[in-house]
């Protein structure tokens, strides 16, 4: 064995010594001067924080006790013309000296004695607003910014800022804003050998919450558990302020693992709810809960984008979802939404659904397989190329036992009892019993035609649902930032309105979906007999249900008799069906804005071999409404009647928009226009006066010209909801 030579081994030792003694001068010194350089970082916070974000900081005294643990007393922020916002009475903090050597504070040791924590929010004015204060800088900030290394760096310093021990004692959280208080009092938290246990009492005892668990933040693994005493935790605030009545029994949190590798920041995390309530007006009338759910979110944040990554789980009492979502921030906006299953047996997936939800469901008894994909993708740059897939595999599928309701009861005589605003109008039994009732066939071909081809051309061949038409309105909706084109087909509206409320809600409209879907996937009607009950309950004016109380109301005749331009026209008001009265001039006869209309639904039944071709207006010219209604329509303005005739229906809003007309062709300029770049003003008057037809008796110039106005403005609105609509 070779020998290190002695001489080697005494330069080591001397350089060794050497160190030591170099350290401890070194720390000899900044022991010595420790004092000074704390109140001197001191000076320099206060400094910052005021000329910063406005912050008064006061400091009773502040000194080291030991070689790493500094105390405070009598601390105070207040900001300038505010609220006073913390103060503290006696802190004491402890940092781990290895990592200080390296440029990391990492806190071992805190001790925390009677604080107050006041957030106030009144008339608009917060004492907490420097919180969202933009640096100059923001915007080339974030252009450059790397997610990851921001992620990851943040999780750092949060951690670190979780101390190994602590011990915290009546530390008060107050919140005040014009309407809703709230008042947190933490009479303890203590965190000791890895352990945390922590007392809060919520608005005077009206509660009790306790944190508990694991907290090793150094190692990135914590595990902890919310909970309350004999209740459910709730947070009466976020009731008053956002309508959300939100609770639960425990709320477990599990920050398994942080990864940071190849410019990905990798965050593994777990939570659970047991016994979850919520209830909130734009999602349900009534309370959902949830006895069990748990996600494992795998969080993954890249350079430009963060991520819900696909190997994350959503666990809903007996199945088991597949999530993917990522949001690219640059150099475009881009989301994706994927969510896929595997084959679950339908009864697990049916038992499945929370409580509360969805009503219709509830007992439902089913056999089969269902595989369920969705898939989402919207390039803010490219809104009209969405990507949208939302597919319901089935095998075996097959109904045994109905729930809550019967939905088979379609098929058999029933009574329908439409609703206004909530309030259930007078019944109508849908069937032979009925003599307003109108079997299939003894509706005029026209009208059924003209129906299908303004609601749901492809009725007969697709299955509930057009991708195609809901894909539009993602686009649709997301240009006009709100939601203002439905994709209902004429089952969806058949389902509405025969099985569910009127209600405005998430949940009804989720609830109507799935119901289509089981009529459809397990043929419990046939297309006759749903096109059949739809024109026998659907509203064509107020208090006008069915095509015979509307054929005879408008036009004194039964439905089979009803001509093409009638059919045109009462598929022309299913969308805004209170104001069909609107269409109509005092004499009976149509409103020129309407001319246009019927050549679209003309043409486009033409195109489908469903009528011949009309150069003549398709019926237009022809329809009179019955004389002793002409009576109660009011001589009132073009601009106005178009106007309500646009309004939606007064009970629900996401009907299919009504087809418009299509936008007359440009007359070529000749070639003397071509060469001098002339337009033929004089020929396009021409052709304006000719659609602008306006009734002018009695009227002034003013008013007439107004209403011209008024018709160019509808023309222009109604082309646009025609290319919306994919009809152009």
């Amino acid at each position: 064995m070779h020998r290190l030579n002695p001489k080697y081994i005494r330069i080591a030792g001397i350089i060794i010594i050497s160190l030591v003694i170099l350290l401890s001068i070194g720390g000899y010194i900044a022991y010595t001067k420790r004092e000074a350089l704390l109140q001197h970082e001191i000076t320099k916070a206060k400094a910052k924080a005021k000329k910063d974000y406005h912050l008064n900081v006061n400091i009773g005294s502040a000194h080291f006790v030991g070689l790493s643990t500094i105390s405070f007393s009598d601390i105070t922020i207040v900001p300038d013309q505010r609220d006073s916002l913390l103060s503290i009475k006696s802190f004491q903090i402890s940092v781990k000296l290895m990592p200080l050597i390296f440029g990391n504070i990492k806190l071992s040791d805190v001790i925390l004695e009677n604080a107050h924590l006041n957030l106030t929010n009144i008339n608009g004015v917060k004492n907490f607003d420097f919180l969202f204060k933009k640096k100059k800088d923001s915007t080339e900030t974030k252009s450059k910014a790397d997610l990851s290394e921001l992620a990851n760096n943040l999780i750092k310093q949060v951690l670190y800022k979780i101390p190994d021990d602590l011990n915290l004692k009546n530390f008060l959280i107050t919140f005040a804003g014009d309407s809703a208080k709230l008042k947190l009092l933490a009479q303890t938290a203590i965190i000791k050998d890895g352990k945390l246990n922590s007392t809060i009492k919520v608005d005077d005892s009206v509660a009790t919450w306790h944190f508990a668990g694991r907290m090793h933040p150094s190692d990135k693994d914590i595990d902890v558990r919310l909970y309350a005493d004999r209740k459910k935790v709730e947070i009466p605030l976020v009731e008053k302020r956002y309508h959300l009545k939100f609770n639960f029994d425990t709320l477990t949190m599990r920050l398994q693992k942080v990864e940071n590798s190849d410019g990905i920041t990798k965050i593994y995390t777990y939570s659970s709810v047991r016994n979850l309530l919520i209830n909130q007006p734009g999602l349900s009338s009534s309370d959902i809960t949830l006895p069990n759910g748990s996600i494992d979110a795998n969080i993954f944040v890249g350079k430009n984008y963060v991520s819900l990554d696909s190997t994350s789980r959503i666990h809903l009492k007996k199945i088991s979802i597949k999530p993917y979502v990522k949001y690219q921030l640059s150099p475009v906006k881009i989301y994706t939404a994927k969510f896929n299953t595997d084959w679950l047996n339908a009864q697990d997936v049916f038992d499945s659904f929370p409580d509360g939800m969805f009503d219709s469901f509830q007992g439902i008894q089913v056999t089969g397989k269902l595989k369920y994909h969705f898939h989402l993708f919207l390039d803010t740059s490219q809104p009209d190329s969405v990507q949208f897939e939302s597919a319901l595999g089935k095998e075996n599928f097959h109904v045994t036992k109905f729930g809550k309701t019967d939905l088979g009861r379609l098929n058999k005589v029933f009574v329908y009892t439409p609703y206004e605003k909530g309030k259930p109008m007078p019944s109508r039994i849908i069937g032979p019993q009925n003599p307003d009732f109108t079997p299939l066939e003894s509706i005029s071909p026209n009208v059924r035609n003209a129906v299908m081809t303004s609601e749901d051309p492809s009725f007969y061949t697709n299955h509930g649902f057009v991708e195609e038409s809901i894909r539009r309105s993602i686009a649709t909706d997301f240009k006009q930032k709100k939601f203002k084109r439905g994709g209902s087909t004429i089952s969806m509206q058949l389902i509405k309105n025969a099985f569910l409320s009127r209600e405005k809600t998430l949940s009804r409209k989720i609830e109507e979906i799935l119901i289509v879907w089981v009529i459809e996937n397990d043929n419990i009607m046939s297309k006759n007999r749903m096109l059949e009950v739809y024109f026998n309950i659907v509203e064509w004016g107020r208090n006008i249900y069915g095509i015979s109380e509307a054929s005879h109301y408008y036009f004194g005749i039964p439905p089979s008799e009803l001509t093409l331009g009638q059919s045109i026209y009462l598929a022309s008001i299913l969308p805004h069906p209170k104001t069909g009265l609107y269409s109509f001039l005092p004499d009976g006869s149509l409103r020129p804005g309407l001319a246009n209309y019927f050549n679209v639904i003309g043409r486009l039944m033409a195109g489908r071999g469903l009528t011949e071709a009309d150069s003549t207006g398709y019926g237009y010219s022809s329809v009179r409404l019955k004389e002793s209604l002409r009576q109660e329509i009011a001589p009132v303005p073009s601009s106005v009647a178009d106007s309500l005739m646009r309004q939606a229906n007064d009970d629900d809003d996401d009907n299919t928009p009504a087809i418009v007309p299509a936008p007359q062709p440009e007359k070529k300029p000749n070639f003397i226009q071509r060469l001098f770049g002339k337009k033929d003003t004089t020929a396009r008057k021409k052709e304006e006066e000719k659609e602008l037809q306006v009734d002018t008796v009695g009227k002034t110039k003013k008013q007439i010209r107004q209403e011209k106005r008024a018709l160019r403005k509808l023309e222009k609105e109604r082309q646009k909801e025609l290319k919306d609509k994919g009809l152009l």
